[in-house]
Order: structure tokens, then sequence, then C-alpha cells
């Protein structure tokens, strides 16, 4: 395991091979490649995308959404590197119920040396996540700033079209989309912290439970913080609890 901090840059530096005639190849990172978050959020809901470019910080923001998103370990670590990348649906499209058993039960199924193993790289899952989050959160903050000001904007300029008008109240609405998707992304990863450590208590008791059940209890507090002064779109407040 990594810090995943580590791993964006490595990801850019391998992900714009060229082919036989010098051209980078598309099935590769690309600038918006995660353009499809806000989009996926949007429509999830029966509503109609931006057709707006991104701002560098809106695409950081789903860049930094993406890591969230997508289920810890669901993937060998490879693949997240050189392939296999897929979108994923969001969370008021799907209908399969949250399932918090599966981290934990790959964890305990995995061979380790020793139980220390495996409650080091829980802690070391946790702790990444914390990581991201220092990066996330100040993202979504100045994003929630800027579409405030964008929002005061839209009633001084003159002659906007209905095509600009709507299409900057859907940017708006797709933004506190992504960080509410988020935020239950990250509800659903302290509970599937919370029932792997219950396990391996069971499995393989150790001191370390204590270290492990006190980073996931930070991560919850963290989580449960009112992240931006949006209004949140589908009905809940822009909070998670573990």
């Amino acid at each position: 395991m990594c810090n995943p901090l580590y791993l964006l840059p490595f990801v850019a530096s391998l992900a714009c091979p060229s082919d036989d005639f010098g051209r980078t190849r598309s099935t590769f990172y690309h600038e918006d490649m995660h353009k499809w978050v806000g989009v996926e959020a949007t429509t999830a809901l029966g509503g109609q995308p931006s057709q707006f470019q991104l701002t560098d910080l809106e695409r950081s923001l789903r860049d930094l959404a993406y890591y969230f998103i997508e289920p810890p370990h669901s993937r060998p670590a490879w693949k997240a590197v050189f392939g296999d990348y897929q979108t994923i649906p969001a969370p008021w499209r799907q209908s399969v119920v949250f399932d918090r058993t599966i981290y934990g039960r790959r964890m305990i199924d995995e061979p380790h040396r020793s139980q220390a193993a495996a409650y080091g790289g829980l802690m070391e899952d946790v702790r990444n996540d914390g990581v991201m989050l220092d990066q996330f959160i100040p993202v979504a903050v100045r994003v929630n700033d800027l579409d405030i000001k964008r929002n005061k904007a839209l009633g001084i300029v003159g002659e906007l079209s209905p095509r600009e008008y709507a299409d900057a109240q859907a940017r708006m609405r797709e933004n506190v989309l992504v960080v509410q998707w988020v935020q239950q992304c990250l509800q659903q990863r302290v509970a599937s912290y919370r029932w792997a450590l219950d396990r391996l208590v069971i499995h393989a008791p150790d001191p370390m439970a204590a270290d492990a059940d006190r980073l996931i209890v930070q991560l919850s507090q963290r989580a449960s913080d009112v992240w931006i002064k949006a209004t949140p779109v589908v009905g809940r407040a822009l909070r998670v609890g573990g």
C-alpha cells in the first residue's frame, strides 16, 4: 500500500504513452477523464448537465472525488495505474444496497504473515482517506465560494442567453452533487472500516486494535463536519456520519 498522493503524479506520468505515430493514446489519462462524475451525478437525478467547460478547480474537484467514489481495494493496484478504468453509477441511480462487509471480508481472506499486517493495512487505508480529505475539502470550499459569486452575478450580468443561464445553474447544482456523492461514499468507507475492525478483533485480537479504532473515530468525526455552505440537492445535509 502507498500514500495515494504519490500515486497521482505516477499515474499522470504513465498515462500518456504514444502510439506508433507519436500520438497520445486516448485510452489513457486525459485532462477531463473525470468529467463524467458531475455528468453522472446530474443525469442520475434526471437533470441536464452543464455544457460549460470545467474550470481548473472544478476539474480538481472531480479528480479528487474519484478517489472516494471508487470503493477501497475494489481492483488490484496495478490495474489502477495501467488500465481497467471504469465509470461508476451515482448512488441515486444504484439499486443495489451498499454492502459494508465486502472490504473487511476481502481483507480478512487475504493471506497475511501476521495479524499486525492486517491491522497495519486497515490503518493505512484510513490514514490515506484522511490525507485525501485534506486535499478534497479545501477544493470543495473554494468551488462553492466561487459558485456563490457566480449565482450573485447571474442577477447582475446583462444579456445572458437562456442557455447560458441554464448552464450556469446546472454547473452549480452539479458541483454540489459531486460533494454529496463523496460524502456518501465516505460514510460508506467509515462503515466498512468499522466492520472490518470488529471482525479483526474477533479473528485476531491485538493491541493495535485501539490505534485503528482511534483513526476510524477521527475519520468519522471529520466526515460529520459541515463542508460547504450550499443547500443540498437531494434533500440531505451536506455532512455524513460514521
